[in-house]
């Protein structure tokens, strides 16, 4: 669900590089946010500031 402007620049994009398989783009640029944010919040035994000593 994208609003017409959001569909636009998307549609740019994709052209602009050539990407024919829209799907498998959105899918692949999804996951990897989603699986980015995971890594960097990923619970620890210790804190940040207790491991850089």
């Amino acid at each position: 669900m994208l609003s017409d402007e959001e569909y636009g620049l998307i549609r740019f994009y994709l052209k602009k590089y050539k990407i024919t398989n829209r799907s498998r783009w959105f899918r692949e640029t999804v996951l990897n946010h989603v699986l980015k944010n995971m890594e960097r919040d990923y619970p620890t035994l210790f804190g940040e500031n207790e491991m850089r000593r």
